[in-house]
């Protein structure tokens, strides 16, 4: 008898059932919910829990996308500046003087930070920000930079006021700047702690005054 050609069919297994891989998520979604949470609780009192639950990811791809929890409140800190600086310095970069400047930015201050232009946090994060005084030295050096911006930048359009005929040279440009600064960290703190947009526009009338006064000091001075 001719043996069929035919082979009998060989036992298969079951197909293994494919690897499990980690819930694909927006990264960037994500690192602006944590910068929200971040903003609102600071670092230490920001548990894995709140960032994992405000992120809708678990904590082995939180560490896979970010590192560490360090590492994710450095990457919230530049996603801060990046989405949000722009609403209080658009209008001081495009004014004519440096007085129209500052007083954009301190009215567009009080607007921003009392949430009263957009859904969002009161106060700013970076001036609320106390990591530095938390044990964590690097994050507390990003902090310490992000706040000299302000300064800097207040500082660099005085200079041109100088530079431009708008301003006595004899004004104390950095006292000037730093007053400014100061003004405006201060209107952070105050919206954290409740004021409205209408008494953080009453605090930069008052330092207009009081920017008017130094100016026409250094006028009487140079005359």
């Amino acid at each position: 008898m001719q043996k069929s050609k035919d082979k009998p069919e060989a036992d298969h297994p079951a197909p293994s059932r494919p690897r499990g891989r980690p819930r694909a998520f927006d990264r960037d979604a994500a690192l602006q919910r944590a910068t929200r949470v971040f903003w609102e609780k600071g670092f230490e009192a920001t548990s894995m829990a709140d960032l994992t639950e405000a992120m809708g990811i678990g904590s082995p791809s939180l560490y896979a996308a970010f590192g560490s929890k360090e590492a994710l409140y450095a990457e919230a800190l530049g996603c801060y500046q990046q989405s949000y600086e722009a609403m209080v310095w658009q209008r001081f970069f495009a004014a004519r003087t440096a007085r129209e400047a500052v007083a954009f930015f301190l009215a567009d201050s009080a607007a921003v930070l009392t949430g009263g232009a957009a859904d969002i946090p009161t106060g700013c994060m970076v001036t609320l920000s106390s990591v530095g005084s938390e044990g964590h030295r690097e994050l507390g050096e990003l902090v310490r930079a992000a706040r000299t911006v302000t300064f800097d930048r207040i500082r660099a359009r005085l200079e041109k006021a100088v530079a431009d005929g708008e301003i006595p040279a004899a004004t104390d440009i950095e006292a000037l700047a730093r007053f400014v600064q100061t003004v405006q960290f201060g209107m952070s703190i105050q919206a954290r702690d409740g004021a409205g947009q209408a008494d953080l526009e009453a605090v930069a009338d008052v330092a207009l005054l009081g920017w008017d006064s130094r100016i026409a000091a250094a006028e009487a001075a140079a005359e």
